[in-house]
């Protein structure tokens, strides 16, 4: 959560910063707000969210569910008539299905909160005026946006990790090779999924 937040907070004061400079030019600072809302709400926020899940919780699911399989603790869940799937897999995915709409949450407000103190500190907006400018940029349809973007990217980066993970073969060396895989697959995967969604909400949803 702190990684998430940290990242998203450095991350909104150089949006914030570059895009009011750029603004300030043709004095429409006062955008910067909504832009920075609107962006990290709808797109960065899950996004930013979804590629360090897919670093940090991907990578360690896959080792540990490899590090089973390579020492047979798998087989042995299931000559004990335990699935596997339901035992190992299910409680992840629903972990990260759960998990990456709040952090996904965390990192807007956090990049919000550090437009506020540029807008404040160079721009001279004061909060409850950035606050409002925030409120009437922001549309119920862009956070509902986020939030199952957010869903579909938890899914996504359990679904691969646990598959790369029951699937290790070549003992130690394919539990270090797999993490690898299963952190650029889904990365790539959550990039991909992002702009998909994107194109068919503008077409569906103009």
């Amino acid at each position: 959560m702190r990684v998430v937040a940290m990242v998203s907070f450095f991350l909104g004061l150089t949006m914030a910063s570059l895009t009011g400079y750029q603004l300030e030019r043709f004095g429409t600072e006062r955008l910067v707000p909504g832009l920075v809302a609107i962006a990290f709400t709808r797109e960065l926020g899950p996004l930013l969210t979804g590629i360090m899940l897919a670093a940090r919780i991907g990578a360690s699911f896959t080792a540990e569910l490899g590090t089973m399989q390579v020492s047979e603790e798998v087989e042995a869940i299931e000559a004990m008539g335990i699935g596997p799937l339901r035992f190992l897999v299910a409680p992840r995915m629903l972990a990260l299905f759960a998990l990456t709409p709040c952090l996904s949450v965390i990192s807007s407000v956090a990049a919000i909160f550090a437009t506020a103190l540029i807008s404040r500190a160079y721009f001279n907006i004061s909060l409850v005026y950035f606050q409002d400018l925030v409120l009437h940029s922001l549309l119920i349809r862009d956070i509902i946006t986020g939030v199952l973007k957010s869903f579909m990217f938890g899914l996504l980066i359990g679904a691969i990790a646990c598959y790369r993970g029951l699937t290790v073969k070549g003992g130690a060396a394919g539990v270090g090779t797999s993490t690898t895989s299963s952190v650029v697959t889904a990365i790539t995967v959550v990039i991909g999924f992002d702009t998909l969604f994107n194109v068919v909400y503008i077409i569906f949803f103009p």
